[in-house]
């Protein structure tokens, strides 16, 4: 007899890092990064740091999924969010990770719990939509750049109403995604978000100046 897809449960470490401003006296508002695939928390710490207000404590969390990616340099050690292969569990463990981490610097009275904001590129773009239209009262705003938005935006009933404030900004040479769906993604987002803005950039697959600057701006006008 064939039994298949029997499976057991076990306990995984689950990597972040954390910076605190100086001489910080009251709960300050947090940014969560999220990294894309192939990448890791120092990387999306450094892209935080740069866009982040002075008061603001940054947490960067690093996917669960290790693999090799080749660079100019060899192959190093990147990390993924998940794939199409029971893509519902990766999900899961991604908001786990995010909703406990809150929860932890919330408990430490590090951070606002009323102040939380999500930073996601490429492949956590998605998945921070995914967070915020399951926990809207989490969040108070989601910045996505250069990512999709989830397949189930239309038709999964546990999204609610998200209130909170939206910027989604994108290159119109991505590698990966055309400009034509960029701009399905914007405009599904903007007919279902009361709070939103979005930017078209001169710009591949990444995070550039311009871009940095306008989150920048964006933050600074959150606070």
């Amino acid at each position: 007899m064939l039994e298949t897809d029997l499976n057991l449960t076990a306990e995984i470490k689950l990597y972040y890092d954390l910076f605190i401003p100086e001489n910080l006296n009251a709960p300050a508002p947090l940014l969560l990064a999220v990294h894309g695939y192939g990448a890791h928390k120092r990387y999306m710490m450094r892209e935080a740091r740069l866009i982040a207000p002075e008061n603001f404590v940054v947490a960067s969390i690093q996917a669960p999924h290790q693999h090799y990616r080749q660079t100019d340099d060899g192959f190093k050690v990147g990390f993924g969010w998940l794939t199409d292969h029971k893509s519902d569990e990766s999900v899961a463990l991604h908001q786990h990770f995010a909703l406990r981490l809150i929860e932890n610097l919330t408990g430490k009275n590090l951070i606002d719990g009323k102040q939380i904001y999500l930073f996601g590129f490429s492949q956590a773009c998605a998945l921070n939509f995914r967070l915020a239209f399951t926990y809207p009262e989490t969040v108070r705003g989601v910045i996505g750049v250069c990512g999709g938005i989830p397949s189930d935006l239309d038709a999964n009933e546990i999204y609610k109403n998200l209130e909170a404030d939206v910027l989604y900004i994108y290159g119109d040479t991505d590698e990966f995604y055309p400009l034509e769906k960029f701009q399905n993604f914007e405009r599904k987002l903007k007919d279902r978000l009361p709070n939103f803005q979005s930017k078209c950039y001169a710009a591949k697959h990444e995070i550039t100046n311009e871009m940095r600057e306008d989150m920048r701006v964006w933050l600074r006008n959150e606070k």
